[in-house]
């Protein structure tokens, strides 16, 4: 009998093959399993907040506060338009009644009525835009924020030029003007305005 002979039945294996050749492999005891094929992985869950198109954001407090804001100046601004409007009328009125030169006083009422429907259109076209800029909050984007921002500058301009001239009611649009810049600069009123772009 000899065992190095390679049909041996009860000599070694030849070199080169492996025990257990063609058999599955048994996984050794306290070894996890492999994952298989067909299903991935759950995907993580997406941050507060957001993180996925289509989430669900809630209005940040300071843009509630600014949206509240530019009505009250919207609906300020309109109703001070019209009364400017009207306002001219009537003090063009007045100059014809106390005036004895006819002429003279017709181009005077007409030239003081002209600036009163000027201020009065100007008062008008930005209580407009404020109005517009409110209704829009909610689903504006980030150029809404950055007019808003303009309008509000604009507010606190002409809000000081008023207050040189000793109109007290001006320091209520100039503060609110003042924190409609703050409240849309920060970053979660930036958050909420570039909500619903692509992101790249």
């Amino acid at each position: 009998m000899s065992f190095g002979e390679p049909n041996n039945p009860y000599g070694q294996p030849p070199q080169g093959q492996q025990p257990g050749y063609g058999y599955p492999q048994q996984t050794p005891q306290g070894t996890p399993p492999q994952q298989g094929y067909g299903y991935p992985a759950a995907p993580p869950a997406a941050p507060y907040g957001g993180g996925y198109p289509g989430a669900v954001m809630e209005m940040p407090g300071g843009v509630k506060a600014a949206r509240v804001m530019l009505w009250i100046l919207a609906i300020c601004q309109i109703v001070m338009g019209v009364a400017t409007m009207v306002a001219g009328g009537w003090v063009a009125d007045q100059i014809m009644d106390r005036s004895a030169d006819v002429n003279n006083a017709d181009g005077a009422a007409a030239a003081v009525t002209g600036v009163f429907v000027v201020v009065g259109i100007l008062a008008l076209a930005f209580g407009i835009w404020a109005l517009v800029m409110a209704l829009k909050t909610t689903k504006g984007g980030n150029g809404l924020r950055i007019s808003a921002i303009v309008y509000a500058s604009l507010v606190v301009a002409i809000s000081l030029l008023s207050l040189l001239g000793t109109n007290v009611f001006a320091l209520i649009s100039l503060v609110l003007g003042i924190l409609i810049i703050v409240f849309y600069a920060k970053s979660d009123a930036v958050a909420w305005f570039k909500r619903n772009q692509p992101q790249y």
